[in-house]
């Protein structure tokens, strides 16, 4: 959804907003409203986020974040998941988090909605790609398939469950298969 203000909002403008849910987004100068996380999105994304971190956050390699407000490149996203390597985590004055991510992740997922643009979701993460993000995935539930896109790299798709699937340098020790992924949406009674 595109929200049309009376006049051209800066991004500067932008972000003095209010933050609302689902997110707003600001590409090229549009506000972009996401789609609302639906079962199987919201699945994947919480079971991502609980298992990157339980093997980079607790070697403090790295941290992953849903739903995290990032701004770089004239842009402010909200990536489903955004991993920063741990050196790179923004923090504050007393050295806890910040609040505002003024740069790209070190990898960003988006993981596809029913009614969101496969186009504008790849563009999302290009644009990562190119302001310093070393690793992208596409993570397509209905399709149940993967795009990988490694920094400086042709894209790679994965759709074999036992496909072990390419995570970036500082995540080593992380090992995540097709088949793990899609299996969180399995409920078995």
């Amino acid at each position: 959804m595109v929200q049309t203000p009376c006049k051209t909002l800066t991004l500067e403008e932008f972000l003095a907003l209010p933050e609302t849910e689902p997110a707003y987004e600001y590409v090229d100068g549009q506000i972009i409203q996401k789609p609302m996380p639906q079962g199987k999105h919201s699945s994947i994304q919480g079971e991502l986020c609980t298992t990157i971190n339980s093997v980079v956050k607790v070697q403090k390699n790295g941290w992953a974040f849903p739903e995290l407000r990032c701004t770089f490149g004239g842009r402010s996203i909200v990536p489903d998941v955004a991993v920063f390597s741990w050196t790179r985590i923004p923090i504050d004055a007393n050295g806890y988090i910040a609040n505002t991510f003024a740069i790209a992740p070190d990898w960003i997922i988006e993981i596809l909605s029913p009614e969101q643009s496969h186009t504008k979701v790849v563009k999302k993460i290009l644009h990562a790609l190119n302001h310093g993000t070393q690793m992208g995935w596409l993570i397509d539930p209905d399709e149940r398939f993967i795009a990988a896109y490694p920094a400086g790299q042709q894209p790679l798709a994965f759709e074999e469950n036992e496909a072990i699937l390419p995570v970036p340098e500082f995540c080593q020790g992380l090992q995540l298969t097709v088949g793990d992924i899609f299996g969180w949406l399995k409920v078995t009674l």
